[in-house]
Parts: C-alpha cells; structure tokens; sequence
C-alpha cells in the first residue's frame, strides 16, 4: 500500500532501497523557504542499520503489512533462542540479538509475538510487563524516605531496575521489559 512520504507515522513498517525499515522518529518540518518535509528516524529490522531519510509530501513510499503469529518461547541454546508455533508446535531457532535487550526477562513457557514478512520472522515482541522477584536489595539511607526516592535492586534473571525504598529482597514486582522500570508490586 502507497503512502504520501507526510503521512509516514512511528511504528509504519516500510520498504526502503530494498529493505524492510521500521520507523522510529518522525518530525515534521515547514522551511521558511521551500516545501515541507518529514525527517524520518528508521531502522532496517534485517541488518539493524540506522538511518535518517527526509520525505516530501509528493513522495510516496511503500507501507509493508506484516503478518503476526502467536508463539511460546521454550529454551536458550548457545546465541540461538527456540520458540514453538502454538499452532502446529513446529519448533524455529531465533538468534538473541532478534530480541534485543529484552531477552533477559524470557521466561521457559512465556507467550510471545512473532512479526513475520514472507513467512520469515524478523522481531519478537514480548509482553509489555513481567512479573519478576528481586534477589538483592540496597537497605534504605535513614532520611533517604523522606523524599520520592529510589534505590538499585537486582531481580532474579540479573536486571538491576530503581524500586521504591519500602521494596525488599524476595519481594515479587511488575517490570516494564522494554524500559526496565519498576511499575508496582505484583498482587
């Protein structure tokens, strides 16, 4: 599907010099001289190259339309991640870098989105939050309460995240995985 290069919007999956890119940044701007553009932030979902590529409205670009399957994440082995298709249980091997920094809060069993392009996966999207159990936390400073302060703590699967200073070791929190912030504390 065409779209106007104005009409591009963060999160757009599009076809750029023969690649799959999603965009990242946009902004739109008006020159006192000349036409209006948009600068676009993208970034390529097969290699991971950066770029910045400005569109005028007469431009069009391509707009890719990725297919989304249900998958569960099963086991780590070696750089490789192994999902199973929650349909046909076919098991595929993902590498870790396909999940970024997120991998770390995978858990055995842990449903997950797979975007495919041609049948072929190119990112994984875990839930927005997890429930995690902190192993390790600072004591609080005497004084340090009075203001909204935080302190570091260490979860289970090695994540350091901010928690609130009444939050202790063993004590099981909500964490955002792609932000890695403290949310609440799990009922």
């Amino acid at each position: 599907m065409k779209i106007s290069g104005v009409d591009i919007r963060p999160g757009n999956i599009i076809e750029y010099e023969n690649g799959i890119w999603k965009v990242g940044k946009i902004q739109h701007t008006q020159p006192g001289k000349g036409g209006a553009y948009m600068q676009v932030e993208m970034k390529n979902l097969v290699d991971g190259r950066k770029t910045n590529v400005r569109y005028r409205s007469a431009d069009t670009v391509e707009k890719v339309r990725l297919d989304t399957k249900e998958f569960q994440y099963l086991y780590a082995e070696d750089e490789m991640l192994v999902f199973m298709d929650k349909d046909n249980y076919e098991q595929i091997n993902l590498p870790t870098d396909l999940v970024g920094d997120a991998a770390a809060f995978l858990d055995d069993g842990m449903d997950v989105q797979l975007e495919l392009y041609d049948e072929k996966p190119i990112s994984v999207a875990l839930p927005n939050t997890v429930e995690a159990t902190i192993t390790e936390a600072d004591a609080v400073v005497k004084g340090q309460t009075a203001s909204s302060s935080y302190k570091p703590a260490v979860l289970e699967n090695g994540v350091r995240v901010m928690v609130p200073p009444h939050i202790e070791s063993g004590t099981r929190i909500v964490v955002d995985v792609y932000e890695r912030t403290y949310v609440g504390k799990a009922s």
